[in-house]
């Protein structure tokens, strides 16, 4: 009775689960206390369902339920079978104007015979007159189907907290991509600008002599530049990381032309030389002149005929394509598949500062290997000396964080740089993320349109490369914590289903006897105690 009475004026909430399913964030707390209209969330996860699926079906319901006490947020579930036609061709349309479409889900029953059941694992949010799609469920290659939705079932309050953010915030943090060196040109970063486009205004320009001229962006993305930089971009760009900027880059340590490798068959190999080296080395990283070889990596389509009228055409490892391994510890890399890294080099930490934290986000297999430029990149040369591939876990890309030294410390400013003020030595604590691949953002072109980033036409798969950088950027403008949302973990705990499967008979006997049994006993204990008391 005293508990009931306190409840009334103070509110608490004890979750006793082992992975804490019902404890939210206080970043999503804080978000849900700062709306002021309701959320409408409708769920389409509904129907003719296996278990993983109502496991995630009922994990988002369990979380919408638990965000609607400190938020107000309604939630229905709608089962798209029981739809009208039109109103199910309605919402195949709705979906496939944000590029998703219903998931076919193959089972097999116990008679052999094969099922298809189409899901659609997506949320709706609607706020005041604004609505966003949300996908619940995750797919990373190679994982089993209870792993992608084990990690579905953790990104769940990501996710929905993400969406949340997106349609409450009023002002959009502002990202440059940077031009002026060579650096991609917009129709091969367009599939990275629409996925960014969802969480910032995106802008393109090169750096002018005003020294202030990217103070107004969140961060600055430069996106494999070929060209080198003055002394005057240096300086801007180091200034506007002292003031707490934010920056990215992606960065080739060689240069070669893939459009002479495909034409020719040979490209030479040479060191890629922007002038950023001083610059790298002074914040503790180097990107080194090499080119990286992995034994996992994209296969690619060799004619072995002899005959030159019928090609016939087989896989084979090219081991300059790495696939890289993700680091499941940072938010950036976690839950993500591997990243497609044509041509990328190495990175070396140097220094010794205890003012910045390092942090390696990719990096390649346990059987790798480094060519250092000049070198050449010959196609009739696909097989390698695999007994050189010895090297494990090179660093490919990596997250920096912390005060950075300036580069321009006990130097003048640049002649042609107009700056008031004295130099800034030393950085407020902010971030960087260094890629040694220029190639991780770029999208190809078929006929014309731009294909996502990360996918390979050949073997038509689709790799984590988008995913990756728009993480990073997120990371990089985060403000309030909310990407680290994606260190939630949740333990998977799976059936042995060989064992089910030869003791089936013995559990349906227990299951169905030993709740009988028990009820049974409770019964004759009643009844003998009843007779024990109340017999004269």
């Amino acid at each position: 009775m005293l508990a009931n009475v306190l409840a009334q004026w103070f509110f608490f909430r004890i979750d006793l689960t082992e992975d804490k399913r019902y404890s939210l964030s206080e970043t999503t707390k804080a978000m849900l206390r700062g709306t002021t209209q309701p959320v409408e969330a409708t769920l389409y996860l509904a129907g003719g369902l296996n278990s993983g699926f109502l496991r995630l079906q009922r994990s988002t319901r369990e979380l919408l339920a638990e965000m609607a006490v400190y938020g107000p947020i309604r939630c229905q579930v709608v089962n798209p079978a029981r739809l009208t036609d039109n109103e199910q061709q309605a919402l195949q349309q709705q979906l496939a104007a944000q590029g998703l479409a219903p998931t076919a889900v193959y089972e097999t029953d116990r008679q052999g015979r094969q099922m298809q059941t189409l899901v659609y694992p997506y949320a709706h949010l609607q706020y005041g007159n604004s609505g966003i799609w949300v996908s619940l469920l995750q797919n990373r290659r190679g994982a089993s189907g209870a792993e992608n939705l084990n990690s579905s079932v953790e990104g769940l309050e990501y996710a929905m907290t993400e969406a949340l953010h997106e349609l409450t915030t009023e002002q959009r943090p502002r990202i440059a991509f940077l031009e002026g060196h060579g650096e991609l040109p917009e129709q091969n970063m367009a599939d990275i600008e629409k996925a960014i486009a969802r969480h910032a205004d995106i802008y393109r320009g090169s750096i002018t002599p005003d020294a202030a001229c990217l103070d107004d962006f969140a961060a600055v993305v430069i996106a494999d530049p070929q060209l080198p930089f003055s002394e005057h971009d240096k300086f801007v760009l180091d200034q506007y990381l002292m003031q707490g900027g934010k920056l990215l880059w992606c960065l080739n340590g060689v240069r070669f032309s893939a459009e002479v490798l495909s034409e020719e068959g040979f490209t030479p190999v040479l060191p890629l030389d922007l002038h950023l080296t001083d610059m790298l080395f002074r914040y503790g990283v180097r990107i080194n002149p090499h080119i990286v070889q992995d034994r996992q990596c994209l296969p690619v389509p060799v004619d072995v005929s002899r005959d030159p009228e019928r090609p016939q055409w087989q896989p084979m490892p090219w081991y300059y394509n790495p696939l890289l391994l993700t680091n499941s510890e940072s938010p950036v890399t976690r839950n993500l598949t591997q990243v497609s890294a044509p041509f990328s080099s190495d990175i070396d930490f140097v220094g010794e500062d205890d003012n910045i934290g390092k942090t390696v986000l990719l990096a390649t297999s346990d059987a790798s290997h480094i060519i250092a430029a000049p070198a050449e990149v010959n196609l009739g040369d696909l097989k390698a000396d695999l007994s050189r591939f010895t090297l494990a876990h090179i660093p490919v890309a990596v997250a920096l964080e912390g005060v950075f030294p300036s580069l321009f410390t006990h130097r003048m400013v640049p002649a042609q740089t107009k700056h008031q003020g004295d130099i800034k030595q030393s950085s407020v604590p902010t971030r960087q993320v260094v890629v040694a691949a220029g190639s991780i953002p770029r999208n190809e072109l078929q006929q014309g349109q731009p294909l996502p980033a990360g996918y390979d036409r050949y073997s038509r798969m689709q790799f984590g490369n988008r995913d990756f950088i728009v993480n990073a950027l997120l990371w990089l403008t985060d403000e309030n914590g909310l990407l680290d949302l994606r260190r939630k973990t949740m333990p998977l705990r799976l059936l042995n289903d060989k064992r089910m499967t030869e003791r089936l008979t013995l559990y349906c006997v227990c299951s169905t006897l030993i709740p009988l049994l028990l009820l049974g006993l409770t019964a004759f204990a009643v009844l003998f105690i009843r007779r024990k008391r109340y017999t004269l």
